[in-house]
C-alpha cells in the first residue's frame, strides 16, 4: 500500500491555514480526535451533506429522509447490541500506560514490512480476529516483538474488549438520573420509526429512509487527522426489502453507491471495493467502499445487508410488532434491510485529498508555484470570486452590482486588496473555481475577465453571463 505521509501532513497544514478544519478547543491545546469546520470547510461540509440528500431523497420517490433525536431509550442499544457487542480488542504497554487498539497496533508494525511478510501478518491478524482469539493475538504481537511507540518496551497486557459507547445521564437531579447514550450511530433511530414513516408516508416495500446526524464512539486509538474522531457525522440510509430479495438489493445499492463515489470526481483507480472478512453480528453481506487516500486505500462507506435482525430486536425488546403487511403477497413480515453508511467527515478528506495539489509553474525566467483545490464546482466553498482591478473609478459599485446579482444563486466572495495575482492565488488554495475581475474595459463595453481556476485560462465575456456560466458549470 503506497503512502504519502508528507502530502497527508500537508493537507493537514493547508486546511488550518485557509479555514477549512481547526483542531477543537485549540487555545485549551485542544481536545484529542475532535475538530472543528472553519468557514470554508463548514461550506464544502456542507455541499456534500446536500449534495448526498439530493441525491437519495429527492432522486429516489421510494426514499423519505427523517432526523431523529442523539439521545434514545438506553434499551435500544441493547436490543440494538452496542451495549454487549459494540466493542473493539485493546491491550496495554504495562510500562507507558498506553493503551492501543490491537488490529491498529498490529498494522502499524506491518507497514514496516516487506510486502509477502506483510500481507501474512495481516492475514493472521483477521483470521484471529475472525475467531474472537484473543489469546493467539497476544501471542502474536510477542511473537512479532512489537513493541510501544512511548516506551519501546514489549511488556503487554492480556486482550479485552473495550466499550466504544459514551455514556451520561438523563435527568435534572444526578441520583435520580438514568444512564443514557450518546448514539454510536444513526441507524437505529431510523429502525424505531420504521413503522412511524411506513404508516404516515404510505410507503410500499421496497422502500428507504436516510438521515444525516452526528454520532459519537469512545476511540481509545482515535488518530489520522478526521478520518478517526470521537464526534462525526453519518450520512445513512436503510432500504426496506422483502425477505429472500436481500442479494439483489445488496448488488444494486453497491453498484450505486460506487457510481455516487465517482460523479464527484474522483479518479477510478482511487476507488475499490473490500469484502468484511468478518461480518458484523447482524449481516449476511458486507462490502466497504474504500478511497486511496494520502495514507493508502481505506474505507468511506459500508453497504450491509443486516437481515430483519433490528427490526426483529426491537419488536423483541419493545413488544410492539414491527411487521409489515404485504399486498402483493397477502403476507405480514418483517422486512429485510439494506443499509448504506457513509461517514461525512471522512468524504471531506476524501474530496480534499482529490482535490490537493501543488503545482510547480516555473519558467527559465522565473520561479513559481501554487497549491491549489480541484474541487469540483458543485463543492466548492466559494463559487466565484468578483475583483475590481482597482479600488477607484467606480469600478468596486460594478463589481458589488454583479456580486447582488449572483449570492442569491450560489456563494460568492468579494475583495479588493492585493495584486490581482495574490489574490487568484489565495481563491485557489481555497479550491474557488471562477475569479472575474471587472476593470476599466468593462465601464466602456459590459465585458469582464474570468479566469478558469484548474487551466489558469482568461476569457472576455459579457457581465451579464457571469451567473449562467458558473450555474451551469454546477450541474456538470
Amino acid at each position: 500500500m503506497a503512502t504519502d505521509q508528507n502530502k497527508f501532513q500537508a493537507i493537514i497544514s493547508h486546511c488550518k491555514e485557509y479555514g477549512f478544519i481547526f483542531q477543537s478547543s485549540e487555545i485549551y491545546d485542544g481536545l484529542s480526535a475532535v475538530y472543528d469546520y472553519g468557514q470554508y470547510g463548514a461550506e464544502l461540509k456542507r455541499n456534500i451533506r446536500d449534495y448526498w440528500w439530493k441525491s437519495m431523497t429527492q432522486m429516489h420517490e421510494n426514499i423519505v429522509g427523517i432526523d431523529s433525536a442523539i439521545f434514545m431509550h438506553p434499551t435500544i442499544w441493547k436490543a440494538s447490541g452496542h451495549v454487549d457487542n459494540f466493542s473493539d480488542p485493546m491491550i496495554d504497554n504495562k510500562d507507558s500506560k498506553k493503551r492501543y487498539r490491537v488490529d491498529h497496533l498490529i498494522e502499524g508494525h506491518a507497514d514496516t514490512l516487506p510486502e509477502p511478510a506483510k500481507a501474512a501478518l495481516i492475514q493472521k491478524m483477521e483470521d484471529l480476529l475472525k475467531e474472537n482469539d484473543y489469546a493467539g493475538l497476544k501471542t502474536l504481537i510477542e511473537e512479532e516483538k512489537i513493541k510501544c511507540s512511548v516506551s519501546g518496551t514489549s511488556n503487554w497486557t492480556e486482550v479485552r474488549q473495550f466499550n466504544l459507547m459514551f455514556s451520561t445521564q438523563l435527568g435534572s437531579v444526578a441520583d435520580d438520573a438514568s444512564e443514557v447514550y450518546l448514539r454510536p450511530e444513526t441507524a437505529q433511530g431510523i429502525f424505531v420509526n420504521f413503522l412511524n414513516v411506513q404508516k404516515t408516508g404510505r410507503m410500499k416495500i421496497p422502500f428507504g429512509i436516510a438521515q444525516v446526524g452526528k454520532a459519537f464512539r469512545n476511540e481509545i486509538v482515535a488518530r489520522q487527522f478526521v478520518f478517526r474522531m470521537r464526534e462525526f457525522e453519518q450520512m445513512e440510509m436503510q432500504f426496506f426489502i422483502r425477505p429472500g430479495t436481500q442479494q439483489e438489493w445488496y448488488a444494486y445499492w453497491k453498484e450505486e453507491r460506487m457510481k455516487w463515489h465517482k460523479s464527484l470526481g474522483l479518479k477510478p483507480e482511487n476507488l475499490q471495493y473490500h469484502d468484511h472478512v468478518k461480518l458484523a453480528h447482524y449481516a449476511d453481506a458486507a462490502v466497504d467502499i474504500e478511497y486511496n487516500f494520502p495514507i493508502g486505500f481505506k474505507e468511506v462507506e459500508g453497504i450491509h445487508s443486516r437481515t430483519d435482525f433490528d427490526l426483529s430486536q426491537h419488536q423483541k425488546f419493545s413488544g410492539k410488532k414491527m411487521q409489515y403487511f404485504d399486498p402483493e403477497i397477502n403476507q405480514n413480515y418483517i422486512p429485510y434491510v439494506i443499509e448504506t453508511s457513509i461517514g461525512l467527515d471522512r468524504c471531506c478528506l476524501m474530496i480534499l485529498s482529490e482535490a490537493y495539489e501543488e503545482e510547480d509553474l516555473s519558467t527559465p525566467e522565473k520561479q513559481d508555484s501554487r497549491v491549489i483545490l480541484k474541487f469540483p464546482v458543485k463543492l466548492a466553498p466559494i463559487k466565484l470570486a468578483i475583483f475590481p482591478l482597482t479600488k477607484r473609478d467606480g469600478l468596486p459599485e460594478i463589481a458589488k452590482e454583479l456580486m447582488a446579482d449572483c449570492k442569491k444563486n450560489f456563494y460568492c466572495f468579494y475583495e479588493e486588496k492585493d495584486a490581482i495575482g495574490k489574490r487568484y492565488r489565495r481563491q485557489d488554495a481555497i479550491g474557488t473555481p471562477f475569479c472575474v475581475t471587472v476593470d476599466h474595459q468593462t465601464k466602456e463595453d459590459g465585458t469582464v475577465t474570468i479566469r478558469h481556476r484548474d487551466s489558469m485560462e482568461q476569457e472576455r465575456i459579457p457581465m451579464s453571463s457571469v451567473k449562467e456560466l458558473v450555474m451551469k458549470a454546477m450541474m456538470d
